[in-house]
């Protein structure tokens, strides 16, 4: 039998060389430090990957709660008089109304004014709307506190936010009084107008700015508190989608019948949710570099390993391993702590995800204080939102940078002569 056919070369990923592999992660004696430093890279791994899952689906939570809530509130699409006052809004808006996705369309009377009761004092933005267009503002009309919004277009009374009701120490019943001043033109110039309004309603948006600031009233009572003829000051289109904004403008352009100023909430709140945009691609590369730094220390120990095992390596070698037998080894080696780590961070990660509001709540009767205050974070509670694309960019990233971090080791390993290695192993 020649030699040729007694050294046969195993096959790629073979029993035997995942049988070298895993003995080479074992811990033992002589290789003890080396077993702590592939201990702390799997949880370096491990824990950056659970951050990064966690901080992802939280800024995810975060972004999707405040753009349902913003445009819950306000709308998709912004439209307002370019030549002429929108004294025919009721035609314009049921025009607009018929356009496929467009959920509602709402007239509305909008300006700023001073609230005050005698315990405190406040701005306001005040919003003029139909009694049966409040019913369907779900923002408004499913958070009611206390009140009712039925005949709300009869009642000359107001809804007010919670916050604003806390601060002014209103409930249902009280009155409230607002300021303006565009009041009444007189000789000797614009007086403000001062009118006081029975609080009918009290309802919580979630956002703790609009909570604090928001006062909705009949539309007739708000055109004639502004000094109005007749006409509104904008219309809100909400939309089923949001992300056809720009088909339903262009339609909105060929049915509404007269000119009109058009905004969108992708303008109107654009450096917002570009700030949270930066955030979130900040927090990806921050916290990523922890996976980074773990990373390389799967280099140190697997370079220490290959160092350590330089005489196995020339028995193997001498046994008839090839150079790509030994590095497959060294690289299913470094690489198991890799995927080991980014397979228990991951599941770590979706468990903190999915049950991050329950952690919270449990936090905060542990310490008895409030982790998420609403005058900061604007909401009212956290929220995770688990994106499967998010998921799996960062367990790519992570397996990656683990595969890329044996390379090194593995093609010294697979480099080394034999001779040597014995002569001065």
């Amino acid at each position: 039998m020649s030699n040729e056919e007694q050294i046969q070369p195993t096959k790629p990923f073979a029993a035997f060389e995942w049988m070298l592999a895993g003995r080479y992660l074992r811990t033992r004696r002589r290789e003890g430090f080396v077993s702590v430093i592939a201990l702390f890279s799997f949880l370096g791994i491990m824990l950056g990957v659970a951050v990064l899952i966690t901080v992802i689906s939280l800024l995810n939570g975060f972004r999707h709660d405040l753009q349902d809530r913003l445009l819950g509130n306000s709308g998709n699409i912004f439209l307002s008089a370019m030549d002429s006052p929108l004294k025919d809004y009721v035609e314009v808006s049921d025009k607009i109304g018929k356009i496929s996705g467009v959920q509602l369309v709402l007239p509305m009377v909008e300006g700023q004014a001073s609230v005050s009761s005698p315990y405190g004092y406040g701005g306001a933005m005040i919003r003029g709307v139909r009694g049966s267009d409040i019913l369907k503002i779900k923002s408004v009309a499913d958070t009611l506190q206390s009140g009712t919004l039925e005949n709300f277009e009869n009642s000359g009374g107001v809804a007010i936010g919670a916050r604003l009701a806390h601060n002014l120490a209103l409930q249902v019943g009280d009155q409230i009084t607002l300021m303006t001043p565009k009041g009444a033109a007189t000789p000797f110039g614009t007086a403000p107008r001062i009118k006081g309004y029975q609080v009918v309603a009290i309802f919580e948006l979630g956002l703790a700015d609009l909570d604090a600031s928001s006062v909705y009233m009949p539309i007739q009572e708000a055109q004639s508190f502004f000094d109005r003829d007749n006409d509104v000051s904008i219309i809100n289109v909400f939309l089923d989608d949001a992300d056809k904004t720009e088909a339903t403008i262009r339609q909105i352009d060929e049915v509404a019948g007269r000119p009109l100023l058009v905004n969108d909430w992708r303008q109107r709140y654009r450096t917002f949710f570009g700030a949270l945009q930066v955030q979130r691609k900040l927090a990806f590369i921050v916290v990523g570099l922890v996976v980074l730094v773990a990373a390389l220390n799967i280099i140190s120990g697997m370079i220490m390993l290959v160092k350590d095992k330089s005489s196995d390596i020339a028995i193997l070698r001498t046994m008839g391993a090839t150079r790509g037998a030994i590095m497959r080894v060294f690289l299913m080696t470094g690489a198991s702590i890799g995927v080991a780590g980014t397979i228990a961070g991951s599941i770590l990660g979706l468990l903190i995800a999915f049950n991050a509001e329950a952690i919270q709540g449990f936090i905060e009767r542990l310490t008895n204080t409030n982790l998420f205050p609403p005058e900061v974070y604007l909401l009212d509670h956290l929220s995770s939102r688990v994106v499967a694309g998010d998921v799996l960019l960062v367990v790519l990233m992570a397996l990656t940078l683990s595969l890329l971090a044996t390379l090194y080791p593995s093609w010294q390993a697979a480099r080394l002569d034999p001779v040597q290695a014995l002569r001065y192993g």
